[in-house]
């Protein structure tokens, strides 16, 4: 009995392109002889195997167009060191409900309190129940939007971060946002609002949003508008993490008396 059906099955299967069964084939149908099993409960584990490599597969390239720093997850963060931060929305917001809602989340604290952390963390959530996302600072979205202008294509550019369905920036108002860098991350707002969900992280207070758009008062207010409609906001209050680390300085030793 051929124990491995593949040389006669590869040339089939990667014309269905289903290649990937060949993996796990082998084994697959070892494990059918030895335990007996019915024709269906062998097809049914060579399907499910070829479901779980293309789940992967997608998963993989999901987090790969995300563009996160590092591989930051919720279970990586650190709660105890921030007591006042709202756990509970955190983790509703884990689930992934604000995405069906479309509303937008809003996360503010000092520096090294763990803003750019926890919004990857809800990203890479998200990535896992199938979403595509985007996470990028606020000076590249708006800088790449203005090299999108330079070449012609900044209408499809802006179409395409408008249609992500979970746009991360980070680092709002860090600097401040001069034109056209103001219209363009106001155009881009605006072309999302009720229709995907935005993730915005700002080491500014909710009050002092409006002074990322130092140049123009009318585009500040028709865009933090949009952004806190229905918003979810979670504040961060507590020491930075990137604290250096106390050093204990070695007892000196008293210098010995001279003798007489």
């Amino acid at each position: 009995m051929n124990l491995n059906p593949a040389p006669e099955l590869a040339p089939q299967l990667k014309q269905l392109r289903l290649s990937g069964i060949l993996d796990s084939l082998e084994a697959r149908n070892r494990e059918a002889i030895q335990g007996k099993l019915a024709y269906t409960d062998f097809l049914a584990l060579l399907v499910s195997d070829e479901v779980a490599r293309r789940e992967q597969k997608k998963f993989s390239s999901r987090l790969r167009r995300a563009q996160f720093r590092t591989t930051k997850t919720l279970d990586q963060f650190d709660f105890d060191r921030l007591p006042q931060l709202n756990r509970a929305l955190v983790h509703d917001l884990a689930t992934g409900r604000y995405l069906h809602e479309k509303a937008p989340v809003l996360i503010v604290g000092p520096c090294g309190t763990g803003k750019s952390h926890l919004a990857q963390a809800l990203g890479h959530c998200a990535v896992r129940q199938g979403v595509d996302v985007i996470f990028t600072t606020c000076a590249t979205l708006t800088q790449s939007l203005n090299a999108a202008r330079a070449t012609g294509s900044y209408e499809r550019k802006l179409a395409t971060l408008a249609r992500v369905p979970l746009l991360i920036i980070d680092d709002f108002g860090l600097k401040p946002l001069r034109a056209p860098a103001d219209e363009d991350l106001h155009d881009l707002i605006a072309e999302r609002y009720e229709q995907a969900c935005t993730i915005v992280t700002s080491n500014l207070d909710f009050p002092e949003w409006d002074q990322a758009f130092p140049a123009n008062r009318l585009l500040a207010s028709a865009s933090l508008d949009r952004l806190r409609h229905n918003a979810y906001c979670l504040v961060l209050d507590g020491q930075s993490y990137r604290a250096p680390k106390q050093v204990v300085n070695p007892t000196r030793t008293a210098p010995a008396k001279a003798s007489k």
